[in-house]
């Protein structure tokens, strides 16, 4: 039977695979036969492996560092590593999308084996939503050259509107206006760029956005399961994003893949209004 995914032997990056769906991910990859390398600041728990790497995605000496380790040949990249639940902008802003730009543009894209199987996917989110109607919030912090520069925009930024989800949301808008600037010039390379955008999913991440939101006495409804009655599962996102970096997804490119139950269509519909500090919409 033939591989359609085809990930046998392709060298791959994953950030954030020390838990959550970057834990599912470089799992799925393994058991396709790929060559998985790992990046994150904790231990990656996933056997079979080729190599974690340690690494501070706030640091860009430290991801520097890291990747002195990754192959010279990049054949599927999987921007993964996030956080949320820190009151400083500019700290989730630099994990969530700054290192992922730093990393892509200094790493990825010059080792990224060219065609169509060169792939780079990024997950984001539906925070990340209507990301076409604030352009004007991250245009400046995303367009900005070098690591330095775009830390000295976000921290210009964070002084005029501190808070951390607004912090969360500007980094998954910001990824995705990212990847839809940068997909379309990858084809020079015949190379493909997307993101994956979930709904609630049982990470620990998804606890430290509700003890977060409880102690700000903020409330939301994350008990909200959409049309499948339940939370979405690492794994589910994992799958959605090996898809879209995978040969079943070749002329795929530009894309954000909402991976969230039939919720959005549910909001659309009436059928799940949606409660967020005391209010409907």
């Amino acid at each position: 039977m033939k591989d359609y995914l085809n990930y046998g032997g392709a060298v791959c990056v994953v950030t954030g695979a020390a838990s959550g769906i970057g834990k599912a991910t470089a799992e799925i990859l393994v058991d396709l036969g790929a060559k998985v390398y790992t990046i994150d600041v904790q231990d990656c728990p996933v056997p079979g492996i080729k190599l974690h790497i340690p690494t501070d995605l706030s640091d860009k000496a430290s991801i520097d560092r890291a990747f002195t380790q990754v192959p010279d040949r990049i054949d599927k990249f999987f921007g993964i590593a996030g956080m949320f639940h820190s009151p400083d902008i500019v700290a989730v802003f630099t994990v969530n999308f700054i290192a992922n730009k730093y990393m892509t543009e200094e790493y990825v894209i010059p080792r990224l084996t060219e065609g169509e199987y060169g792939a780079v996917a990024f997950l984001a989110s539906v925070g990340g939503s209507r990301w076409a109607q604030h352009t004007d919030e991250y245009k400046e912090l995303v367009e900005a050259g070098t690591w330095e520069e775009m830390v000295a925009a976000t921290k210009a930024r964070a002084e005029k509107s501190p808070g951390s989800r607004g912090g969360y949301e500007l980094s998954k808008r910001a990824i995705n206006y990212y990847m839809k600037l940068r997909a379309p010039s990858l084809a020079a390379k015949g190379n493909r760029m997307n993101t994956v955008a979930p709904h609630y999913t049982e990470t620990p991440m998804l606890q430290s956005i509700i003890d977060m939101t409880t102690k700000a006495g903020r409330e939301m409804n994350y008990d909200s399961k959409g049309a499948f009655e339940r939370l979405g599962k690492p794994e589910d996102a994992a799958k959605a994003i090996v898809f879209l970096n995978s040969d079943m997804a070749t002329y795929i490119s530009g894309h954000i893949l909402y991976e969230e139950g039939a919720m959005q269509a549910m909001i659309e519909t009436g059928k799940m209004p949606v409660v967020m500090d005391g209010k409907t919409w």
